[in-house]
């Protein structure tokens, strides 16, 4: 290792800064901390109702609500807040929720949880169209 008054070669400087970096991101990543997201705490319009496939459903990130629609046209609504370290999934593919923080997996019909490392369903919330829109809201 080079002393005080040594000078220290360009390649160790970008391997100790890759290192510290990565230890970051990591640290970041395993955060319990959402900033600040959380599901809705009062009624929040989504847009026009069919705007979610029937058979699918719709990730609305900004809101950390997903919607589904059944085959009959009924809705589903979830927060999209993880039960696991309450980040906010982000990611939707076909009816699968997947969390970026750690891989959770959850059932965007049902809310269950498909993959650990969580083990709680997420938070169902209640939905309704009014005039052709989504409104959901948390449940009373």
């Amino acid at each position: 290792m080079p002393g005080p008054s040594s000078p220290m070669s360009r390649r160790t400087a970008l391997r100790g800064a890759a290192v510290a970096g990565a230890a970051g991101l990591g640290l970041t990543a395993c955060s319990t901390e959402s900033g600040g997201a959380a599901a809705p705490t009062e009624p929040v319009d989504l847009g026009k109702a069919d705007a979610v496939p029937e058979g699918g459903a719709k990730l609305y990130k900004d809101e950390h609500v997903v919607v589904s629609r059944t085959e009959n046209g009924d809705y589903k609504a979830f927060s999209t807040i993880c039960t696991h370290a309450h980040c906010p999934i982000g990611m939707l593919k076909g009816t699968e929720l997947t969390c970026n923080c750690h891989g959770s997996k959850f059932d965007a019909t049902t809310g269950k949880v498909l993959h650990a490392p969580a083990t709680e369903p997420l938070e169902e919330l209640s939905v309704k169209v009014k005039s052709g829109k989504l409104v959901a809201s948390p449940k009373k």
